[in-house]
């Protein structure tokens, strides 16, 4: 976790993203294939929930592999690069429910709305039990957007990129990812190690 003006943000760890997604991917619920085209597209895009909610297939572009982000709370819309997992996941659900109208809403719950922020959270807290993810105050949805944001700067993204990756209008929204997670601290005294003239 990180912290934020003594507000503590959730967010997962590599191994425990890979258990929420594999047991996604390993459940036998009449919706998984929907829910992994969900987590997918908002771990690798860093997606609200309500911005899941507005996703249209014509947000979607299959020959490029991109997903147009329409950011909302005053961030800044764009497009995302999709990995290959994360396109597979997205073609094989609009097949399965053969998707076709570029103006319809992508992600529906079962009465044929724009899935809720209540039921992002609800399947959250399912899919952790599965993975067996205990620690409860992680069991929301927001948390993705904050796994995403940490990741990517563990990944060496600078934070510039990760500015724009999350579409953040002010770098200081930015800057918190940045507070050391471990991997970045073990970088931060091998450099001491290194370079420092420190005695």
């Amino acid at each position: 976790m990180v912290r934020n003006n003594d507000v503590t943000i959730k967010y997962f760890t590599q191994n425990e993203m890979k258990k929420l997604l594999d047991a996604i991917t390993s459940s036998d619920g009449k919706h998984a294939i929907r829910d992994l085209a969900i987590f997918r597209a908002a771990y690798r895009c860093g997606l609200r929930a309500s911005e899941v909610s507005m996703i249209k297939l014509e947000n979607y572009n299959s020959k490029k592999g991109e997903l147009f982000c329409n950011r909302l709370k005053g961030s800044k819309s764009n497009t995302i690069r999709l990995d290959e997992k994360t396109k597979q996941a997205i073609d094989d659900y609009i097949e399965h429910y053969d998707i076709t109208n570029s103006y319809e809403i992508l992600f529906k719950s079962q009465e044929n709305k724009p899935i809720s922020r209540q039921t992002l959270d609800y399947i959250m807290k399912k899919y952790c039990k599965e993975a067996s993810i205990e620690d409860t105050s992680k069991h929301h949805f927001h948390a993705i957007k904050h796994t995403t944001a940490v990741h990517l700067a563990e990944s060496d993204m600078d934070i510039k990129e990760l500015q724009w990756w999350l579409g953040h209008k002010a770098v200081s929204n930015t800057e918190i990812y940045f507070q050391f997670t471990t991997r970045q601290q073990e970088k931060m005294y091998a450099k001491l190690e290194e370079k420092s003239e420190m005695v």
